[in-house]
């Protein structure tokens, strides 16, 4: 047997990565299409992933300046939008130093901005809330908001709202805010910014001079529920959604490695808790990852894992540094095989069905000690 080390990495496909910009890009070709990379890139790596888009996007976004600077020390120079917008009055001076435009939800924003007399030419994105109930003024606030700005010479102003339901293709919501994020901009005469991942895919209907590609950027799943691709069909120059999501490809793939192989005898347990317990003599693989990792603690008995292209069961609780799985049925299996937790040949939402959860939080969960390889 060969050494292998701890072979628990997640391996990051950037030619995948720009591959699904470009193809979702590609939907809404009269938007310019933001990547959102918050939360270091979705667990992918901001550094990695905005050096690899840098070249192709107009503008990134994330959600706080600590995330803006971080692209600004590794000399990323694309502009940058601040989701939350500033936190802190300081916030509005580094904005100005580093060229990040500012998304304002709250009067006290609006206030710093005034005080501290931000570039009349600069970018200020007003966010509106039109139902998500979590950021935004109120439309009865917006007039008085806009107003004041125009008087004091900001002229490139745009209106931002979010979609609270677009992941639902059959849900209403999505087309009620639409409607009233573009009355707003028309009553303005405003440009405006609706589109997340999922409205992006599924909404024509939300799209704008600006739309801001999330997690469909790394790959993932972005809607919920059945559709026959009829309301998304509205423009003749559209891809399908089930076209577009056999284009998508994961950009992450998370892998460790068989560090130890056990038979036990029928009616032995497994684990912390001896929750499992054999129903037949059984070949137990340990897997070199475990919550520590990020991989979910609270998956179940029989979540999938891959190893030599065939799926085989986890068994038993996850421990900190590692996991148990039922290899009984694998033809060949050793020390050292790569098995993959999630990925192009294991979906993500497979594993976040299995822990309750969902493909946002196991990508971003994913801890600093797993090595990031990317090819």
């Amino acid at each position: 047997m060969n050494d292998f080390g701890r072979n628990t990495q997640k391996i990051i496909d950037l030619e995948a990565l720009k591959s699904n910009y470009c193809a979702v890009a590609s939907l809404a070709p009269k938007s310019n299409t933001i990547a959102v990379i918050k939360a270091d890139a979705y667990g992918h790596g901001a550094i990695a992933v905005s050096k690899t888009l840098a070249s192709i996007v107009p503008a990134f976004a994330v959600a706080f300046i600590d995330e803006a600077l971080l692209l600004r020390t590794n000399n990323i120079s694309t502009p940058v939008l601040l989701l939350e917008g500033p936190l802190a009055e300081r916030d509005i001076n580094l904005a100005r130093q580093y060229n990040f435009w500012l998304m304002i939800h709250s009067t006290y924003q609006l206030d710093w901005l005034i005080a501290k007399d931000y570039p009349k030419d600069q970018p200020v994105w007003l966010k509106v809330d039109t139902g998500m109930s979590r950021l935004g003024f109120c439309k009865q606030q917006l007039s008085d908001v806009i107003i004041k700005l125009r008087n004091l010479g900001y002229k490139n102003l745009v209106l931002c709202s979010h979609c609270a339901c677009a992941d639902d293709i059959n849900s209403t919501k999505t087309s009620i805010q639409s409607l009233q994020i573009k009355e707003l901009a028309n009553q303005y005469d405003l440009p405006l910014s609706l589109a997340n991942s999922a409205g992006i895919i599924s909404w024509p209907e939300t799209y704008g001079e600006w739309n801001r590609l999330g997690i469909a950027l790394y790959g993932v799943k972005c809607t919920n529920g059945h559709t026959d691709d009829s309301h998304i069909n509205k423009h003749t120059d559209n891809l399908s959604l089930s076209q577009l999501q056999c284009k998508l490809k994961p950009v992450m793939t998370l892998q460790s490695s068989i560090i130890a192989l056990r038979t036990i005898k029928a009616g032995e347990h497994v684990g912390y808790g001896n929750q499992w317990q054999a129903a037949r003599d059984s070949i137990i693989a340990t897997i070199a990852i475990g919550y520590a990792d990020g991989y979910p603690r609270n998956v179940k008995t029989g979540t999938p894992v891959l190893i030599n292209n065939t799926r085989a069961p986890l068994v038993g609780r996850v421990s900190m540094d590692m996991i148990s799985v039922d290899v009984t049925d694998l033809s060949e299996v050793a020390i050292g095989d790569v098995v993959q937790l999630w990925g192009k040949e294991l979906p993500v939402e497979i594993i976040a069905e299995c822990a309750n959860s969902i493909n946002y939080e196991l990508l971003t969960r994913v801890s600093a000690r797993v090595k990031s390889v990317y090819c």
